[in-house]
């Protein structure tokens, strides 16, 4: 099972549309069977500029989740998403947030599907979530209302998405998720690469040049994970955002 995600970033980039349709294309040639994607807007009061919308015609066959967190740059509202080849048997949306004001950017919200794969029933989440010294809205409060939601269902859980914590730093929100029994699956990939997926300065990051591990796969059980790899970096696809995309491929049993 192949699985992707990616931080779209729509409506900030130059091409807008023809990077929704090459991100498309790259779904179904590679056959990705689970996507998650985070800054997935839509233009207030313009319908011709719904990201979700317009790759939903791009992935024709695929089941589809979207729903809205909080209004960005004063003109979009941005959410979060997720397609599968899986029927979609549950959804849901959360805030994680203390703020569930969507006039607030710092509001957060997760998607959720549950999925039936292979007899196994899946709970997916697309993540999007605050940084880790945060004072109005700390990663630590985030991540214990995510994992309380887990902890609800006996069902494997895959979190995928922008955690805004970089896997490379010790001490902040990447070793918060793994104390509290989460697994990596970029650590358990028989195959990896250097798992990059922002180079420097981006919005929420800046003055920060470091290149940056921030976009994760997790689980709450230890998958089999083929490979773990990095795409839309210019090298594996072009680039399409100011984040790389997470290519992941797992069996289960």
């Amino acid at each position: 099972m192949k699985l992707l995600s990616l931080n779209c970033h729509s409506w900030q980039e130059k091409n807008q549309l023809e990077k929704i349709k090459y991100l498309g294309k790259t779904i179904l040639e590679e056959n990705f069977q689970i996507v998650a994607l985070q800054e997935v807007s839509k233009k207030i009061g313009d319908e011709t500029m719904d990201f979700y919308r317009l790759l939903s015609e791009e992935l024709k066959g695929y089941h589809g989740f979207w729903d809205f967190s909080h209004i960005g740059y004063s003109i979009y509202e941005e959410g979060l998403c997720i397609f599968s080849k899986y029927p979609i048997i549950a959804r849901e949306s959360f805030y994680v947030s203390k703020d569930t004001n969507t006039n607030n950017w710092k509001s957060r919200k997760i998607v959720k599907v549950t999925l039936e794969v292979n007899g196994n029933k899946v709970d997916v989440y697309s993540c999007h979530m605050g940084w880790w010294n945060d004072e109005e809205e700390p990663f630590k409060e985030q991540c214990d209302r995510l994992l309380e939601k887990i902890k609800s269902s006996e069902n494997i859980s895959i979190l995928m998405g922008d955690f805004n914590n970089d896997g490379n730093v010790s001490g902040e929100g990447y070793d918060y998720l793994l104390s509290k029994g989460l697994y990596d699956t970029y650590t358990l990939a028989k195959d990896s690469d250097e798992g990059i997926t922002v180079l420097g300065e981006i919005d929420g990051w800046e003055n920060s040049f470091e290149r940056k591990r921030m976009d994760l796969i997790l689980s709450t059980k230890p998958l089999e994970v083929e490979y773990s790899k990095i795409i839309f970096n210019g090298k594996h696809k072009k680039i399409i955002s100011d984040h790389f995309g997470v290519n992941i491929q797992i069996r289960l049993k």
